[in-house]
Order: C-alpha cells, then sequence, then structure tokens
C-alpha cells in the first residue's frame, strides 16, 4: 500500500514504543523508530496505571499480555488505588484516607512492560544508536512538498514527513521546537524558560525487596504487599507497592526541601546510595516504616524533575509526546499513562482518513488541542498532591479535610474517557474539513 506520509519516532521508553504500536495498525503510515542506545530498556523499577489507561491496552490489543506481567490480573472490580497513612512518628500510625476505584492501582515492573510493548513493535522498524543531535524543517517552498531532515550523532542521516518527540524530560526536539520558534520566528522569549527541566527540591531514593522478606515466621505478611501504601509526614512521604506478579515490592522515600524548587542540581540525576541513609532519613518514623526500609539492600538515589507547563506542542510538522511534552512529578503514578494517552490521541488523529500529507499541520493542532490541557493540569496536579502528602499545602496536616481533598485531586481520571478524547479529536478534524 501507497504511504500517506513517514513518521519518525525519536526515542524507544514507553511513549515512542506505544505510539508505534498504535500507528502499525495503519498500513498507509510508514514508521521508523530511532532509539539513542543499543536496545530498548528502562531504568526505574515500577509503573502504575488506572483504568483509563487499561482502556487503551485493551482498545490496542494488548490488555492479555499485560495481565500476565501486572501484579495481578486486573478484573475490573474495586481495588485500592492508594491507603494514605501518618507514619512520622515512632507509634503505630493510623490510616487517614483510602481511595478506592475500579480496577484499583495496577502495578507492572517497568523493565516488563517495556518488554510487552516490545513484543507487539512491527520487526523492522527500530533502528539503535540513534541519537539525534538536530533536525531541519525544509518548508514547500524549497522543494515540491516540505520534509524534514534528521541528523544523528553518529553522522547518519535520515528524512520524515512528521517528526515526534519522544526523547524524555531532557528532550533534544522540545529545546530545538522552542529555540526555532523564538529565534527564527520572532516567538516570546519567554518560551526558553520552558527548556530545561525544574528541581523539585526534592530526592527520591528507590529500591525493590523480595516479598518473602516482608513475611515475619508466622506468615504474617507487611501491609503493603497487598496494598499501594502512601506513608506521609512532614516533607516526607514513601510509596511502596508490589510488582512482579506480586513477587517483589518497589519503594519510592520521598524528602523535600521546599526552599530548593528550581534550584540548579548539580551532577548527575541518579545515583547508587547505601540503603542506611534511607533509614536514617526515616529514622522515627512508625514500625511498619521501619521494617520495610530494614529488608532493603541496596538502593538508587533521584533528583526529581519536572516541567513548566508547555503552551503548545507542535509547530510546522513536529510534535511533542510523552515527558518530552509534560515531564512530571511521580505523585499520582500518572507520567506512563499520560504518555500512553498522548501516543494513543496522536495515532488515531494521524490514522484518521481526513488526515492527510497535506493536512498534517492541523491534525497535530488536533492532537495538541485534546492532550494539552488535560496533560498540563495532571502535570500540576501531581505536584500539588505531593505538597498534600507532605503536609506542605494549605491544609497541612489537617487530616480528615485533606483527606478528601486528596481524594478530588484524583477527579481527572472520571472526567473521560480515551474513547471520548478520541471521538473529540475525531469532530475536531470533521470540522477542519469542512471549513475548507
Amino acid at each position: 500500500m501507497a504511504k500517506k506520509f513517514r513518521v519518525a519516532i525519536c526515542g524507544g521508553g514507553i511513549s515512542g514504543l506505544t505510539l508505534a504500536v498504535a500507528l502499525s495498525k495503519y498500513p498507509d503510515i510508514q514508521v521508523d523508530v530511532y532509539e539513542a542506545t543499543g536496545q530498548f530498556k528502562e531504568i526505574g523499577a515500577g509503573v502504575m496505571i488506572y483504568a483509563r489507561t487499561w482502556e487503551i491496552l485493551s482498545l490496542l490489543g494488548m490488555a492479555q499480555d499485560f495481565s500476565r506481567i501486572a501484579h495481578a490480573p486486573p478484573d475490573g472490580s474495586l481495588g485500592i488505588g492508594f491507603d494514605y497513612r501518618r507514619s512520622d512518628k515512632p507509634e503505630v500510625g493510623s490510616r487517614f484516607y483510602l481511595f478506592q476505584m475500579p480496577y484499583g492501582c495496577i502495578r507492572f515492573h517497568r523493565a516488563h512492560f517495556l518488554d510487552a510493548l516490545v513484543a507487539h513493535l512491527p520487526a523492522g522498524i527500530a533502528h539503535f544508536g540513534k541519537r539525534l543531535t538536530s533536525y531541519t524543517y525544509i518548508p514547500v517552498a524549497q522543494r515540491r512538498e516540505p520534509q524534514i531532515f534528521l541528523q544523528f550523532a553518529d553522522g547518519s542521516a535520515a528524512t520524515c514527513d512528521l517528526l515526534v518527540g519522544c526523547d524524555g524530560i531532557k528532550s533534544v526536539i522540545r529545546k530545538q521546537l522552542l529555540e526555532d520558534h523564538v529565534y527564527k520566528q520572532g516567538g516570546d522569549p519567554r518560551l526558553l524558560e520552558h527548556i530545561e527541566p525544574i528541581w523539585s527540591g526534592m530526592v527520591a531514593y528507590r529500591g525493590l525487596i523480595p516479598v518473602e522478606r516482608l513475611k515475619e515466621a508466622d506468615g504474617t505478611e507487611h501491609r503493603t504487599i497487598r496494598s499501594p501504601m502512601m506513608y506521609c509526614g512532614k516533607s516526607k512521604h514513601i510509596v511502596s507497592y508490589s510488582i512482579s506478579a506480586g513477587s517483589i515490592v518497589n519503594v519510592v522515600a520521598m524528602e523535600t526541601n521546599l526552599q530548593l524548587y528550581g534550584a540548579p542540581w548539580k551532577g548527575p540525576w541518579v545515583t547508587e546510595c547505601s540503603p542506611s541513609e534511607i533509614q536514617e532519613c526515616f529514622k522515627g518514623w512508625e514500625p511498619e516504616v521501619q521494617e520495610m526500609l530494614g529488608c532493603l539492600d541496596r538502593a538508587t538515589k533521584w533528583a526529581i524533575h519536572e516541567l513548566k507547563p508547555l503552551p503548545f506542542y507542535t509547530k510546522d510538522r513536529v510534535v511533542l509526546v510523552g515527558d518530552a511534552a509534560h515531564g512530571m512529578t511521580p505523585h499520582q503514578g500518572a507520567g506512563a499513562g499520560q504518555a500512553i494517552e498522548d501516543a494513543y490521541i496522536l495515532a488515531e488523529v494521524l490514522g484518521h482518513p481526513n488526515t492527510t500529507l497535506a493536512s498534517l499541520p492541523k491534525a497535530l493542532v488536533t492532537y495538541e488541542r485534546v492532550r494539552l490541557p488535560m496533560a498540563n493540569h495532571v502535570l500540576q496536579g501531581s505536584k500539588q498532591s505531593g505538597d498534600m502528602y507532605e503536609f506542605n499545602g494549605p491544609l497541612e496536616d489537617n487530616l480528615v479535610p485533606l483527606g478528601l481533598q486528596i481524594g478530588h485531586q484524583w477527579d481527572w481520571l472520571w472526567t473521560s474517557t480515551p474513547q471520548t478524547e478520541r471521538n473529540r479529536a475525531f469532530e475536531l478534524l470533521t470540522q477542519q474539513k469542512a471549513s475548507l
């Protein structure tokens, strides 16, 4: 089948691979995935999604494969999102809010999640060792049809009709997109403030614990084996939940200094650290926290960054997806889900019969109109949620109203569905065609 246009996806993480899989059902779209490293890989340990993201995996025909690698096969029944508990005192803590929803919090080992996507990737479209250094948009005035010229660090080059930036929070494509708009097209210089990620003032300690280590001799299980936990305290909190078919517990322990928000972070974002550093950080917290942290053998320390909300995701025939568009803090476990929604909506827009080579820029604006408001809302809400978990929000540690407010932070999960968002995009595409 003749190809109506060529799509280059730069970045082989969750957003890039989901987009490639979603586009693979359209034989008239040529797709190439350019990955900077020598193989597809993910750093980190856990990834979580919710019912609306599970719906997308189902629509893409991948639910069965992902069901096998989840903490438990999702069945749609009511489950725990998070069990919120005040834990920053030596005595036994107490629950102050229980967030429940259909499917609960669906959890995976991040590497297994990526492997499941790779298994659905069509053969021959992945290109490794291709780190994009720059791109050049060649407008229609210089040739019969506009196209984009890609330059890679290894000296190789390629061309495409549409460039998709799935290259993460440190996105090279976002940087050039914004700089070109400011320096070549006379855009607002304040856009340059959106290029570099901002340090949140938070560090996160991450580690994995085999479930067997969290069981007592009499068979009693640690609370977090069965329930995703949110242990809360002043300027600190711990997230823990089981992954890998329930065989491992993922632990993320966070500490925030609000005065350091936006300060420069010197050195690598991820380093090795000793479990004793984490244990010292949470010294004096309740017994079950001490028990859990005492089971850590290895840990890493992460500097948590985020992006300032972008005012647009696309210019000409270049578009941003996932963390390149809205890199966010992890406080609602929404980064992967939002990236998957980006990929799904963009693929549906590109595959629509009304989308042609000539109408690509307008189609990309349709994607932006649907996804940007939601993703920016979740980005900002994630930061607000982190403040609440650490009693740094307006309610501080007034736990009863705080719990209710935390619950409302998740309202975005129900305001729409991926299918209603897709239908809205289709309506916009139809309106565009009618206006021609």
